[in-house]
């Protein structure tokens, strides 16, 4: 590891303190319990449809013309349109894609799947749901977060990454599962 991503780490660490909680050591504890909870509580297959409800719901939101920029409305204003639009098109789309063909297509033998299929796909969603939210806050509210928080979930890499990740592991999932079908039909 080199000596800046070390050195970030260590003023993390040593910034975290339970008595006097702040933000980011709320996100870190929403991405590691969020993980957990809601991937044994959701099983695989629901959590893959989830993650395709979202990247719909985002899309949508980011493309949306009449969702402001924040110019033109107050932070609580924006910010509460921009999640209220994310959050009530993910419901939607969610509850119209778990009675379609592609629901059906999906679905597996397991409902939950192997555990560490559960606790990559639902760290890497839960991952994404923060760095969307935290997308949709003013640049002087995120600039008030630490360094590593910035750079892990607002900075333009970490947006891209969080995109691109549960992307990628739904892949490293589908060859597993592959691979499983693969060594039963030989």
């Amino acid at each position: 590891m080199s000596e800046p991503i070390k050195q970030l780490i260590s003023d993390y660490t040593q910034a975290i303190s339970w008595s006097h909680p702040t933000w980011d050591l709320f996100i870190l504890v929403f991405l590691l319990i969020g993980t957990l909870l809601y991937g044994f509580s959701l099983g695989r297959d629901r959590i893959i449809m989830i993650m395709i409800a979202l990247y719909m719901a985002l899309v949508a939101v980011m493309r949306m013309p009449f969702i402001p920029t924040g110019v033109s409305l107050a932070f609580g204003q924006a910010f509460a349109v921009k999640v209220g639009a994310f959050v009530g098109l993910f419901v939607i789309l969610f509850f119209l894609l778990t009675r379609s063909a592609l629901n059906h297509a999906i679905q597996t033998d397991g409902m939950l799947g192997k555990w560490w299929h559960i606790i990559l796909l639902s760290f890497l969603q839960v991952g994404m749901l923060i760095s969307v939210i935290m997308s949709f806050l003013p640049e002087q509210w995120t600039a008030k977060l630490a360094t590593l928080t910035q750079i892990i979930f607002v900075s333009a890499w970490g947006k891209f990454t969080w995109v691109v990740l549960p992307i990628l592991g739904l892949l490293v999932v589908g060859l597993s599962m592959d691979r499983k079908r693969g060594s039963m039909y030989e």
